[in-house]
């Protein structure tokens, strides 16, 4: 059996990076060149989908392509604002134009969102590929399945997991070492498809090292998370939570 190309799924991932920031990175394809190499890995991805595709008549990867590429300028819009939301909210950052190029956290997003169009339309293997290589590259694990909205940002980074059924409102600040994780895993092929990570509401930050599991969690809107907290139950909006404290239920 054939499996999508590890090192064209990473070389694709810098391809991708330049195309969305032309300015910031060495020209290193064409459009087309891109288009073809990611329609040649989705072809042999989509051998590995289990759901038949509706309507499929051979062309269900120039569909995905042409859906992806449209989004690219959005894409690219979303990561602006990730790379403002850098900007201003460190302040040993003196421009986006370092975050773009240096940060860890903002690479791993971007990685991120180009994954989770692909995830969004089913593509199989590809996202998770990518993902994994920035995980590997940075130590920031983001499920592509993930739910993020936009001026996210990671300062530091190491360490981070964000889970596959995690929510993500807008203006969230993670720093490193910090789990979004599930509350438990066992019976793991029965809690497939079940939303087993937390829900972030908007303008939350959360510091280092602290734990936010199970997916009945939601912290409210405007909360800050201390360090080393472990959060198991839900939050109302604007709480404070101490570093190292505990916010848990009994399982």
């Amino acid at each position: 059996m054939i499996y999508p190309s590890g090192a064209s799924v990473t070389k694709l991932v810098y391809q991708l990076r330049y195309l969305l920031f032309p300015e910031h990175f060495e020209n290193c394809c064409s459009y087309a060149e891109v288009r073809e190499s990611l329609k040649t890995q989705i072809e042999i991805s989509l051998t590995h989908r289990k759901q038949s595709i509706p309507g499929n008549d051979g062309k269900a990867s120039d569909k995905i392509l042409n859906i992806f590429f449209q989004k690219l300028p959005v894409i690219r819009t979303i990561l602006r604002k990730d790379a403002e939301a850098g900007r201003n909210g460190d302040p040993a950052a003196y421009s986006t134009d370092e975050i773009i190029l240096a940060y860890p956290g903002f690479f791993a997003v971007l990685v991120y969102r180009l994954a989770h169009e692909l995830s969004c339309m089913d593509v199989p293997l590809i996202p998770r590929m990518m993902c994994e290589y920035a995980h590997a590259k940075t130590g920031i694990d983001i499920h592509p399945k993930a739910d993020i909205g936009d001026h996210f940002f990671i300062d530091h980074g190491t360490g981070v997991v964000i889970g596959e059924t995690s929510r993500i409102g807008n203006n969230v600040k993670l720093y490193q070492g910090v789990t979004i994780g599930a509350l438990s895993t066992k019976n793991a092929k029965q809690l497939s498809g079940k939303k087993r990570h937390p829900s972030i509401e908007d303008d939350v930050v959360v510091y280092a090292g602290a734990a936010i599991l199970g997916g009945d969690t939601v912290v409210g809107k405007g909360t800050t998370i201390g360090g080393n907290a472990f959060v198991t139950e839900s939050v109302p909006p604007k709480s404070k939570i101490k570093g190292g404290g505990f916010c848990s239920r009994a399982n």
